[in-house]
């Protein structure tokens, strides 16, 4: 007797089903981030998506609730691209401030201004998509925190805290400004600004 006569499930057959789910939604959350962080703002709706995708909208529906939820799944995606990369990056061990610097400023800026699309969603999205508007809050906190944990251990534990919140808003205001046109730098002109900043910036409490 067969599986399907007896209502089973044939053997492999649950993590395939699995691994073609897993595939849709990752499909879905790349297109998300080219609709999200589109030049001309979000043109993220559902048609658009399976349209963008080929998945059809049951496929959407079954992994996202809603159109909101599917856009605040992209946010948390590229949020949580941007911290892993952090982290990857403050871990390599460094003999300066102004190492750590670089590193910090590389990872971030390969993530969110060499994928422009990326930093617009991060960064930009939040104040052009209502289901945003609170979110993005949210994960400042791991921010603060990585920047601190790379200040000089030395240093008083407010001071730090301080410190870490003036560098992340330092650099979140000039990466802001850069996607959205308003700074009209060259691209290694900012990096080499921010890793100065961040730089004194640990330097200072030394």
């Amino acid at each position: 007797m067969s599986a399907a006569q007896t209502g089973g499930t044939r053997p492999g057959a649950e993590d395939s089903l699995a691994e073609r789910r897993a595939a849709r939604r990752r499909t879905l959350l790349d297109v998300g981030v080219e609709l999200l962080g589109a030049p001309d703002g979000p043109a993220v709706n559902v048609r658009a998506v399976c349209r963008s995708t080929g998945i059809t909208e049951r496929y959407f529906y079954e992994s996202f609730g809603n159109r909101d939820d599917y856009v605040r799944a992209v946010y948390d995606d590229v949020s949580e691209q941007a911290r892993a990369a952090l982290v990857a990056a403050v871990a390599e061990p460094v003999t300066s401030p102004a190492e750590l610097a670089r590193a910090a400023v590389d990872a971030f800026v390969g993530l969110m201004i060499d994928r422009p699309d990326m930093g617009r969603v991060m960064l930009l999205a939040p104040y052009r998509d209502a289901a945003l508007s609170a979110l993005s809050l949210g994960h400042m906190p791991d921010f603060f925190a990585l920047v601190e944990a790379s200040l000089p251990a030395t240093a008083p534990v407010e001071t730090r805290a301080m410190t870490a919140v003036e560098l992340v808003g330092a650099l979140t205001a000039l990466f802001t400004q850069f996607l959205s046109g308003g700074l009209t730098v060259s691209r290694d002109l900012l990096v080499t600004h921010c890793v100065e900043m961040l730089a004194a910036g640990s330097e200072r409490l030394s």
